[in-house]
C-alpha cells in the first residue's frame, strides 16, 4: 500500500483584536495577542477578545476584564519602528502612572521573552536593534538585564 503525503495546511484563525472606533490610536500598531498573553500571564487561547477603542484597550480573557493604556504595550518588530511622538506618549503615561520617565518592568520581561523565542540569529539581532532604539526609555538595570539576556541568546546561536 502506498501512502500519500499530505501537505499540512496552516491553521488560520480569526484575530481576537477588534477595532471599536473609527479613529485609531497611533500606538494601536503595538497591540498584539502575544503581548496581552504575556502581560496577563495567559495562554493565547485564554484570551476571548481585545477591543481597541479610541483611547484605551479592553482585554477580556479567562479571569481578566481590564482596560489597558495603549502606552503599556511595548513596540515590536512586526510594525513601523517607534517615532518621536510615540516616546512622548509613553513618557506622559509613565509620568502619570508611575511617576517616572522609564518604561515599566513588563517591557523588560517582554523583550527577554522575545530574545528567548527568536527563531533565527537575524531575528535576535533585529530585536537587539529595536532595544538599542529604546535604550533611553529603559532603566539602567533593565538595559543591563536585557544586554545579559541578549548576550546569552547570542552565545547560544553562535555555538549551537
Amino acid at each position: 500500500m502506498v501512502s500519500t503525503l499530505k501537505a499540512k495546511t496552516p491553521l488560520i484563525r480569526e484575530s481576537k483584536i477588534s477595532h471599536k472606533s473609527p479613529v485609531l490610536h497611533p500606538l494601536v500598531r503595538f497591540v498584539t495577542e502575544e503581548t496581552v498573553a504575556l502581560l496577563f500571564d495567559l495562554k493565547s487561547d485564554e484570551i476571548y477578545r481585545i477591543d481597541c477603542w479610541q483611547h484605551v484597550v479592553y482585554v477580556h480573557a479567562k479571569g481578566v476584564s481590564r482596560f489597558v493604556s495603549y502606552a503599556d504595550f511595548p513596540p515590536n518588530l512586526e510594525v513601523q519602528i517607534p517615532n518621536p511622538q510615540d516616546f512622548v506618549r509613553w513618557r506622559k503615561r509613565w509620568k502619570n502612572r508611575w511617576r517616572c520617565h522609564q518604561a515599566p518592568e513588563f517591557w523588560t520581561k517582554f523583550y527577554e521573552h522575545q530574545f528567548k523565542n527568536a527563531v533565527t540569529k537575524s531575528k535576535l539581532l533585529d530585536w537587539g536593534k529595536l532595544i538599542a532604539c529604546l535604550e533611553s526609555s529603559l532603566s539602567i538595570a533593565a538595559v543591563q538585564q536585557l544586554r545579559d539576556a541578549y548576550t546569552q541568546e547570542k552565545y547560544f546561536w553562535d555555538n549551537f
